[in-house]
């Protein structure tokens, strides 16, 4: 099995991370640095800062409220990390991580699993999967310019992919509100999207991955999935995969 894949297995982090983990000669194989084209054979032991990685690790799976002000990269260093929330409320064996991120300045659903083919599904943009957002914006948005990032927009980083959006209210005369639905997630997309046509955005919460809500799900909280949820969030991921060309 190549080893990026193990990792992700073992529950590492997705791919990507630990396609980082290796890049960073962190990870190693019977005692020697791993490279990005080693497989893991049976009997070989992987290890990452030294700890052994092993098969088998049961899956975990949250739904947290990311709060303001909370960086969800994964640094030591930075008081404002993800890590710490992490580590203050899982045992340190439970190596849990966000299956995507959320800017420092946005709020909302976040989820938190040690699944990495599961992450590695929700982080690919190649397959779609959608995200819901509540936006309010410094003022009312003028029809034209929702129609023209629902269409795609350039706003210097490449066309965006057409998107949803939806007003909440119809007093166009105050209504600063809107819901988005991306399939993408540039970095600051919807702020960038929202700037480059002249608005502020005041504040951004997540609602919605895919099938998975936040519904009441206070800020700074998490709960565990339901295997209902579960079961709903992996049937639409694999009805995707399987829509590919």
């Amino acid at each position: 099995m190549r080893l990026s894949k193990f990792l992700a297995n073992a529950g590492i982090g997705s791919r990507r991370a630990a396609s980082r983990l290796i890049e960073a000669q962190r990870v190693t194989i019977d005692g020697h640095i791993a490279c990005h084209t080693d497989s893991v054979l049976p009997g070989q032991q992987v290890c990452v800062d030294g700890h052994p990685v092993s098969h088998g690790v049961p899956r975990h799976y949250y739904l947290f409220h990311k709060p303001i002000g909370m960086d969800c990269r994964l640094l030591p260093q930075d008081p404002s990390s993800l890590l710490h929330y992490l580590q203050s409320h899982f045992p340190p064996q439970l190596l849990l991580y966000p299956a995507g991120r959320l800017d420092k300045d946005s709020r909302g659903l976040l989820l938190l699993t040690n699944d990495g083919e599961l992450t590695q599904r929700l982080m690919h943009p190649d397959f779609h999967h959608e995200k819901g957002y509540l936006v309010t914006l410094n003022k009312t948005p003028h029809k034209d310019d929702i129609a023209a990032i629902a269409a795609g927009l350039d706003y210097g980083d490449g066309l965006t992919r057409p998107c949803r959006i939806e007003l909440l209210s119809n007093n166009v005369d105050d209504n600063t509100q809107l819901r988005m639905w991306l399939t993408q997630g540039k970095k600051r997309q919807i702020r960038r999207l929202w700037r480059a046509r002249g608005y502020r955005v005041d504040d951004l919460l997540r609602e919605s991955i895919q099938t998975l809500m936040l519904g009441s799900l206070a800020e700074g909280q998490l709960r565990p999935i339901t295997a209902g949820e579960l079961e709903e969030l992996k049937a639409a991921l694999s009805l995707m995969i399987r829509k590919q060309p």
